[in-house]
């Protein structure tokens, strides 16, 4: 999302559903010192994970948690929350938010947590913010996501765009005509792109919540009867990690996810056992 001088915490400047208000266009010379291309190689993880396919409940709504940005400050708190509440959650992060020991421990300690917590791919630089131009430069941003895929040890192919709600499944590609160029590279090298079906928002002054949690709460119980959402039954739910940094909001959180755990249709996966993915081991 930013400069990798930045303290990441900086990223309440920018939030992933931002991504079309950047119409200014950057120079491809001044895209390119956001990273080497030449240096850097797509170089896949070793996959120490295996993830198990899930046979589906059709009497059942599944819920896909996910948390955007880190590792951050509130990172830790969701982390930590959705292991004591026995939730499965999914953290897309940032490789350059991974600056120091204790943050890259961070991004350990989650992919370490699975199957309970996934680790996916958020991309290197969250575009330092200027989406219109990444997306104008699909082998780079294209690059970007490779890095990160490297540098954090993501298990899985399966990316979240940062600033767009893109969709790339097996046979299957639903994007903008912006990220549509990067999701056919992403899906040719086999990624899975996940985008989302209901956000949780927040002040982009504060990075406080903007909803409360029963508000979040009736907002997917309507979009699951509506049908409203990228695949039926199961729907997948954007949040930030910083959000949840203070213990107030941190409880707002814990209060979410005790309302949807309250309705026993209601399943909790991680997003690798979202339909339709392309082969994950």
């Amino acid at each position: 999302m930013l400069h990798v001088i930045l303290f990441p915490f900086l990223s309440f400047l920018f939030g992933c559903n931002e991504g079309n208000k950047d119409k200014q266009k950057t120079p491809a010379k001044q895209v390119n010192s956001v990273i080497k291309v030449d240096t850097i190689k797509k170089v896949d993880t070793i996959k120490a994970l295996v993830s198990t396919p899930l046979n589906y409940d059709t009497t059942k709504k599944y819920i896909y948690l996910t948390f955007d940005d880190g590792p951050q400050n509130g990172t830790d708190a969701c982390f930590e929350l959705c292991k004591k509440l026995g939730v499965k959650a999914t953290f897309f992060m940032v490789g350059r938010h991974a600056a120091t020991p204790h943050l890259k421990q961070i991004v350990k300690n989650i992919k370490n947590a699975y199957p309970q917590i996934l680790l996916a791919n958020h991309s290197s630089t969250h575009a330092n913010g200027k989406y219109h131009s990444f997306y104008q430069h699909e082998q780079m941003a294209a690059e970007d996501f490779y890095l990160a895929q490297k540098t954090l040890d993501v298990p899985f192919k399966i990316i979240r765009l940062p600033g767009n709600t893109s969709w790339v499944r097996e046979g299957k590609l639903r994007a903008t005509s912006l990220t549509k160029p990067v999701c056919k590279i992403l899906d040719s090298v086999g990624y899975n792109i996940i985008g989302w079906d209901v956000e949780w928002n927040f002040n982009h002054k504060t990075a406080n919540p903007v909803e409360s949690p029963e508000k979040m709460a009736r907002v997917v119980a309507k979009t699951l009867e509506n049908n409203d959402m990228n695949v039926k039954n199961h729907l997948v739910i954007l949040t930030h990690d910083r959000m949840f940094r203070n213990q107030n909001y941190t409880d707002s959180l814990a209060k979410f996810i005790t309302l949807l755990k309250d309705n026993k249709n209601y399943v909790f996966e991680t997003v690798d056992h979202y339909p339709g993915l392309k082969k994950l081991n």
